[in-house]
């Protein structure tokens, strides 16, 4: 089924091509050739909601790889926007500021992503923890100008190491992706 942008939406039994991409913190590998794969598609640096989802993320990160899943986050942010947002992440952030990992995995952008009740709550949390971050001094403020928008829709991709997808979600919202809970599922149904 094609997005909106008329880019197709992948499938598990996909096969992606194999890439290196720059991450933040180094090279990332896809397919990794020795673990999972877990790529997430966020929206923009300093993302309210992205910060509080990644947080859950980063707090389970340890249970994530034991479970040999490497975590992998995209955003449609430059490298230089990303880094005072993402320091204290322990897991890969790659810059995609022309969209084009967007395009090839179909995610897109859509006013719907804020529009959902169920966002509503997410979006207020978010709001509330970065405003007390930015208080503190702990993040900046994130510009009201993000170079990919701001109505982008989270997707989850599991990746073998074979590259094929093994599974997949397109979020309906800003706030609709995997927990970590559902990311271990997918990983246990697997295995």
């Amino acid at each position: 089924m094609p997005t909106s942008s008329g880019h197709p939406r992948l499938k598990p039994g996909h096969v992606i091509a194999p890439r290196q991409m720059a991450a933040l913190d180094g090279m990332v590998e896809l397919p990794d050739p020795h673990q999972l794969v877990h790529l997430q598609f966020r929206r923009f640096a300093g993302c309210p909601v992205c910060d509080l989802h990644l947080h859950s993320i980063a707090q389970r990160h340890d249970e994530i790889v034991s479970a040999r899943i490497r975590e992998v986050a995209v955003f449609h942010s430059g490298a230089d926007d990303l880094r005072p947002f993402t320091i204290e992440l322990p897991f890969s952030v790659v810059a995609d500021p022309e969209k084009r990992l967007y395009a090839e995995f179909g995610a897109e952008a859509s006013p719907r992503a804020l529009l959902n009740p169920r966002a509503w709550l997410p979006i207020a949390s978010g709001v509330l923890r970065s405003l007390g971050r930015i208080l503190r001094g702990r993040q900046p403020v994130t510009s009201l100008h993000s170079v990919g928008g701001k109505l982008g829709l989270p997707a989850d991709f599991l990746i073998a190491r074979d590259g094929r997808i093994l599974a997949c979600k397109y979020g309906k919202h800003i706030y609709d992706q995997w927990s970590v809970d559902d990311l271990l599922a997918q990983a246990g149904k697997i295995r």
